[in-house]
């Protein structure tokens, strides 16, 4: 019998199971903030590849909801693809304006304690990035819908923050995802949320923060969304390239708030055409490497 066949195969079986160990997606839950309290969590993913790496870039998920529902659970199916292609991926739960007993909206916590934690998250993952073996300088914020407002304000609102903060830690982004994102908090239901305190609507609406030096941004949107209207997210497209920032809107005919609907791997926010825009952009900017 000749031995070679048999070594080749023998061989070649080991580093396919190789590669497949290194493309199990590890998942971890890690405490990031505690506030009043609530301890708040960051679900972690990564592949035994990039543990071995030092400086992977890495990608911070904010789910939707309205600043009152939802779950970090609905960005795993992101998180677990985006870890197969080389990133450190987080889903960062944050204080949602609900009580214990599902009345909406909670006395005391605002979509500003969301950017509060947003804020801190960011600076949390900066802080630690050594111990997450992820560049600092590759830090990309992404979020859906009330998500992608969180996203948008860990570079623009810089007058939120928590007070227990370092504030010698950068929460702004490298680059930011944004899918059917809420660009614009002066409306109705931020209003009700907010209470006695809607003098601070504007404080938080990345329409009116607007300013020069913001991460390179994609935005995904639905011409047909009639929870966060197509012409909103353009003004805001129009209004922030004024400032010399780099802003691509990419617009779906037909398609709603729910861009991915009937999708069960990526909770109904986006599908693979959509992500694959999303790879095509952190390819250009630096953050991804295409795998051959």
């Amino acid at each position: 019998m000749n031995p070679r066949p048999f070594f080749f195969a023998t061989s070649l079986l080991f580093i396919l199971n190789i590669s497949a160990q290194d493309q199990t997606v590890i998942q971890e839950e890690k405490i990031y903030k505690s506030i009043d309290g609530i301890q708040l969590k960051a679900d972690v993913f990564y592949t035994a590849e990039t543990e071995q790496k030092q400086l992977n870039p890495a990608i911070a998920f904010f789910h939707g909801g309205g600043w009152a529902y939802g779950s970090p659970s609905e960005f795993h199916g992101a998180c677990r693809r985006f870890a197969k292609k080389g990133f450190v991926t987080f889903s960062f739960q944050y204080r949602l304006s609900i009580t214990e007993d599902s009345i909406v909206p909670h006395p005391e916590i605002t979509p500003v304690e969301s950017v509060k934690d947003a804020r801190s998250a960011l600076r949390w993952l900066r802080e630690n990035a050594a111990s997450f073996k992820i560049d600092p300088d590759k830090i990309i914020a992404g979020g859906q819908s009330a998500g992608g407002q969180l996203a948008l304000s860990t570079a623009m609102i810089d007058d939120v923050n928590e007070a227990s903060d370092n504030m010698d830690i950068s929460p702004v982004p490298n680059a930011i995802l944004l899918y059917s994102s809420s660009v614009n908090t002066v409306e109705a239901w931020v209003d009700m949320l907010l209470g006695n305190r809607r003098n601070e609507i504007w404080s938080i609406s990345p329409q009116h923060n607007i300013k020069a030096g913001l991460p390179p941004t994609i935005a995904f949107h639905g011409k047909e969304d009639c929870t966060v209207p197509f012409w909103v997210v353009h003004n805001f497209k129009e209004k922030t390239i004024l400032q010399d920032n780099h802003f691509e809107l990419i617009s779906y005919e037909g398609r709603k708030h729910y861009l991915g609907e009937g999708n069960d791997v990526y909770a109904t926010y986006f599908d693979e055409e959509i992500l694959k825009g999303s790879d095509a952009f952190l390819e250009k900017f630096g953050f991804l490497y295409p795998i051959h």
